[in-house]
């Protein structure tokens, strides 16, 4: 029976993965690592070493685009890669201290899927912050801190260069955390921006260690650099909290797929997580506008009868009461 090309499968997911991953700096690894395992049969270290070296040059693409809108903060970027890069490539060569055997390949799956549960985790606390990052003053800068900036750098590049997670979706977070003034825009503008030297100093290591094949990178890239070029126009102009919460839900399965849970499972936490979603998208902010709309209408009675409580009185009764 003769094979069936999966190219082009490959090509729509690099697609669908760079449009993500331009419109919200989130799903490069997260998404790409754990489709190469589990739909491609790519083993573990081969798959986290080519979706580093498809970042390479996938992420500058967004990067350009973010740069000629202004949605960059180079002050952050420039604090971020003297920890960052080092402990990219670290995260590679600690890789190949543990071999190519059956079970380091099922513990790299376990530790992926790790990293996608902390990436999940950090896509519902970016969700939270971002409502209470809106709601602190606008005017008020967005001043750099140097050592947290350094910390970020130093723990989101040790996790990219192990699980090829985290570029996005973990240092995103932490930016949030760290600088929770920082505009949506220049969250997703930054984070690619330092994710080029990042991913880079990560791919070097891998490459130089043998785990990452060429012509799948090649293959990722004819639908990446496309997709991540659209998605960082859009990004610029539109909201992403319907995508943000997708791709947790996708984090979510993928992970419990690879660290082998039961089908049912895999659907019923989804499932929570997709119902948890549609509360907080669509039926929160119907009720707090429904509260805002009763307030607004109780503070209308109420200034009306404080300024002009005789409004509703008769004026030729009240006349004669004024003239005695």
């Amino acid at each position: 029976m003769p094979s069936v090309d999966l190219s082009w499968l490959m090509i729509v997911a690099g697609a669908l993965v760079g449009i993500s991953v331009g419109l919200t700096g989130m799903g490069g690894g997260a998404l790409m690592t754990p489709i190469m395992v589990l739909v491609f049969g790519v083993n573990p270290t081969a798959a986290v070493g080519s979706d580093l070296a498809a970042s390479v040059a996938m992420k500058p693409v967004g990067a350009y685009v973010h740069h000629k809108a202004g949605t960059v903060r180079w002050d952050i970027v420039k604090w971020l890669l003297p920890t960052a890069v080092p402990a990219g490539f670290a995260g590679a060569w600690l890789i190949s201290l543990f071999g190519e055997g059956e079970e380091v390949q099922h513990r790299l799956e376990l530790a992926i899927g790790a990293a996608l549960l902390l990436a999940l985790a950090g896509m519902v606390a970016r969700s939270m912050l971002t409502r209470r990052r809106n709601a602190l003053p606008s005017t008020e800068p967005t001043r750099l801190k140097p050592v947290p900036t350094l910390i970020v750098g130093l723990v989101g590049g040790l996790v990219v260069g192990v699980t090829s997670v985290g570029s996005g979706s973990l240092i995103i977070v932490m930016l949030m955390l760290t600088h929770p003034r920082l505009r949506a825009q220049e969250l997703v503008g930054t984070d690619l921006v330092q994710a080029i030297p990042l991913v880079a100093s990560a791919a070097l290591g891998h490459l130089l260690f043998g785990d990452a094949k060429i012509a799948l990178v090649g293959t990722v890239l004819l639908g990446a650099i496309p997709g991540i070029y659209l998605g960082a126009k859009l990004a610029t102009r539109t909201r992403d909290d319907v995508l943000t919460w997708i791709l947790a839900t996708l984090l979510l399965g993928s992970a419990l797929s690879l660290w082998g849970a039961p089908g049912p499972v895999i659907l019923i936490a989804c499932g929570a997580l997709v119902a948890f979603a549609s509360f907080r998208m669509f039926a929160v902010p119907a009720l707090r506008r429904r509260r805002e709309a009763a307030g607004a209408g109780a503070a209308k009675a109420s200034g009306h009868t404080a300024t002009d409580p005789d409004a509703d009185a008769d004026p030729e009764r009240s006349e004669p009461t004024t003239r005695r």
